[in-house]
């Protein structure tokens, strides 16, 4: 039988090709992680210890791949592919998944994720935000198997109605539940603002940690987290809590606790609507009350206000009269003084002595070089007139008859 030599590379080849055949989809191991690293940032790497055996599995990973916080002592559950690196010669298994083991294991992890999130900030309170207090839509996230379906649905219709309810069955737990979940949070963040729910519930029953493992998943807590959404997470009973209870906006207790913190109750609202309206019933008389006191003292101040005008109008009027009273006896006076001074130069009065005016052609004769021999001319007495006519002009004119 002849011998083939072959380099080491086509013989690593080839062992890798064997190591295909190895049913590594149907196959996990379980084993203690010892000497835990992160290299870079994104390269993770640990080892896997049997505990019965001094056996030793080199395991290797990306961060991304890495769902779930992990430190040396913890007991998990790998699933990957075995390959011989060919540079350095060593075998390890490419770990394509990762699972917790054992209560321990799981609460460890927890703490670790819990502490690394609420450093992040996404616990951080000032981020919360409230919830609309008569919402249209509400989208719910559970399994339509799990009793907090029936729970939550009881609760709702009982307490308010006309709510449009849109929902989004989902495993609550087991390996397809954090892809479902995550996949939920994506479908209604991205409907139209007009199809958008105005608030999303996200619940289940209670459990234990190994049972609420999907609400305390990190892909979950970051998909509450960039909900625009405002969340609510109700899982299990009170006593229980989860990640996801810390990222949401409103934890509830219960699932029909859930219910009661996103609609308010119809007799709560009734109550407040009467109170309101005796309030407002209240309020109203009392304005009434002030506003007719305003309308009666304004009705006082403008009677006030009106009878000092009419004083004052009166006065002004009585001053006026008496002013007037004197302005005409000051005017009579006057008018008698003028009268009297007129009666003095009254050139009638002067004829009444005995004297007369001379008119020719209409006009007074002051002197007798006016006068033509000859001529007519009127004379004024003082109660009559006389016709003559002119014969002599200082001795001159026609000769006087003897």
């Amino acid at each position: 039988m002849s011998t083939q030599v072959i380099s080491v590379g086509e013989y690593l080849e080839l062992v890798n090709q064997t190591l295909k055949y190895i049913p590594s989809a149907t196959l996990q191991v379980e084993g203690e992680v010892s000497d835990y690293r992160v290299a870079q940032g994104k390269w993770v790497s640990f080892d896997l210890k049997d505990e019965t055996t001094e056996a030793v599995l080199k395991c290797f990973m990306t961060t991304w791949q890495l769902k779930t916080p992990l430190e040396d002592g913890m007991r998990v559950q790998v699933k990957g592919y075995p390959k011989v690196y060919e540079r350095f010669g060593t075998f390890k298994m490419n770990v394509q998944d990762v699972e917790l083991v054992g209560e321990g294991a799981l609460r460890r992890a927890y703490e670790l994720l819990k502490k690394k999130l609420e450093t992040e900030g996404l616990f951080d309170i000032s981020r919360k935000r409230s919830l609309t207090r008569f919402p249209q839509r509400i989208g719910l996230i559970t399994s339509r198997d799990a009793a907090a379906y029936g729970d939550f649905i009881r609760i709702l219709n009982n307490r308010w109605g006309g709510v449009h309810l849109l929902f989004a069955h989902v495993h609550v737990q087991g390996k397809e539940a954090v892809g479902e979940i995550v996949e939920a949070f994506s479908f209604f963040n991205k409907l139209s603002s007009e199809q958008r729910p105005d608030v999303l519930v996200l619940t289940r029953g209670g459990g234990g940690l190994e049972d609420l493992h999907a609400f305390n998943d990190e892909d979950v807590a970051r998909a509450i987290y960039a909900s625009v959404i405002p969340v609510v997470c109700a899982v299990g009973h009170e006593r229980d809590e989860s990640l996801a209870d810390f990222v949401a906006d409103v934890r509830a207790s219960t699932p029909s606790n859930a219910a009661e913190r996103v609609v308010p109750s119809r007799q709560d609202v009734l109550y407040e609507i009467e109170t309101l309206t005796r309030h407002m019933e209240s309020r109203l008389s009392d304005v009434i009350q002030d506003y007719s006191y305003v309308i009666e003292r304004a009705t006082q101040l403008i009677g006030f206000i009106l009878e000092q005008q009419k004083q004052r109008l009166l006065r002004a009027t009585e001053g006026i009269l008496f002013a007037t009273q004197q302005w005409f006896m000051r005017m009579k006076t006057k008018r008698e003084a003028y009268e009297r001074i007129l009666r003095q130069v009254d050139p009638k009065r002067v004829l009444s002595r005995g004297y007369s005016l001379v008119f020719s052609h209409g006009t007074v004769v002051k002197e007798a070089t006016q006068l033509e021999v000859g001529g007519e001319i009127t004379v004024q007495f003082a109660s009559s007139l006389a016709e003559a006519r002119v014969l002599r002009i200082n001795g001159k004119g026609q000769q006087k008859l003897v």
